[in-house]
């Protein structure tokens, strides 16, 4: 029963992936003909902390990870088979607190460009 719903589900999700891809870059593009734009001269805003969020929610979630490992390796040595939750937490953890790090160095940057 597995191995045919397997290729089924992987078939319609896929399907249901594109579809959605297509469907809500055409309600996109309607949008923008609606307000009265050409769609073919879209160029999205710029994000010029973009490399930065990503960069720190990547070091955090190496952070995250290299922690996890340390621990899993020292303090919960004696049930290793059941830590796969420790490492999922840790990463969320520290990826969540590069993106707070990214947040409040743009925040004060913005802020700093308004006083001046």
């Amino acid at each position: 029963m597995e191995g045919i719903l397997v290729p089924i589900l992987i078939s319609l999700g896929l399907f249901a992936m594109i579809f959605g891809i297509v469907y809500v870059r055409n309600r996109e593009r309607m949008a923008m003909i609606e307000r009265g734009m050409d769609p073919r001269n879209y160029k999205a805003q710029p994000a010029p902390y973009q490399n930065l969020k990503w960069g720190l929610l990547l070091i955090g979630a190496g952070v995250g990870l290299f922690l996890a490992f340390l621990l899993d390796r020292t303090v919960f040595e004696a049930t290793r088979d059941e830590n796969a939750a420790i490492y999922f937490g840790l990463i969320a953890i520290f990826g969540g607190l590069g993106l707070v790090l990214s947040y409040r160095i743009e925040k004060k940057e913005l802020y700093n460009n308004e006083k001046e």
